[in-house]
């Protein structure tokens, strides 16, 4: 089988690092689903107004080397436990899809794109080929007393983020939320523990500065991505 995008998804995040490692926990963070122009006929998105979540099913496409490993390392286990890729979501992956739902913002089907479908919660990176787009079904894909293995086990150790005033106020209410989300979720590598060490990530159209000391992320400065 051969498959093709259907749309290209557009996010704040430019590259991968600092993007959520699932969909719907940063609530706030919004993006857009905008079609290739075969599919901008809004004869395609017909009665999808009825829906809150859509299941977007994509491709890691910045991953390019082939996973020839049947184990991967997981986050959550701290970068060294090894799990079977296939008991994890792990990006790298033999095919390299995706599967994210999400929650419907609002649908446009007259912008200067065709129609769009406005989300927030996805965990894509800005670019990423949407292949196909299937509504989300509560009765039939909600598990809520579903044993999710290791995952159970392993809470993330959220950080508290200090985000300088003078900062926030480059960001609107929503942006400064779900920035701050994303910070607290920990972006960095799990073996890394370095408070002397500054990282950088790409949001929006700003390249964000931050250290990390314990359970404290701290915003240091903002620069425009050039």
């Amino acid at each position: 089988m051969e498959i093709t995008p259907i749309a290209t998804f557009h996010s704040p995040f430019k590259d991968k690092f600092g993007i959520p490692r699932q969909s719907g926990i940063v609530s706030e963070l919004q993006g857009s689903v905008v079609f290739m122009p075969e599919f901008r006929n809004p004869d395609f998105l017909r009665g999808l107004d009825d829906f809150d979540y859509i299941w977007l099913i994509w491709e890691f496409s910045a991953n390019r080397h082939e996973n020839i490993s049947p184990t991967v390392r997981p986050p959550r286990l701290g970068g060294n436990t090894r799990m079977g890729v296939l008991a994890t979501r792990s990006p790298y992956r033999h095919n390299r899809l995706g599967l994210s739902a999400v929650k419907i913002d609002s649908i446009s089907l007259d912008t200067a794109n065709g129609p769009v479908i406005f989300v927030k919660g996805a965990d894509l990176m800005d670019g990423t080929p949407i292949y196909d787009i299937k509504p989300y079904i509560a009765y039939a894909d909600a598990h809520p007393q579903a044993r999710s293995g290791f995952v159970d086990d392993n809470e993330w150790n959220m950080l508290h983020v200090d985000i300088p005033q003078s900062i926030a106020a480059s960001f609107s209410e929503q942006q400064l939320q779900a920035l701050q989300q994303t910070l607290a979720l920990d972006p960095r590598p799990h073996y890394h523990d370095n408070p002397a060490k500054v990282y950088g990530m790409t949001f929006l159209d700003k390249d964000i500065h931050f250290t990390v000391n314990g359970n404290n992320l701290k915003v240091i400065d903002i620069n425009l991505n050039q």
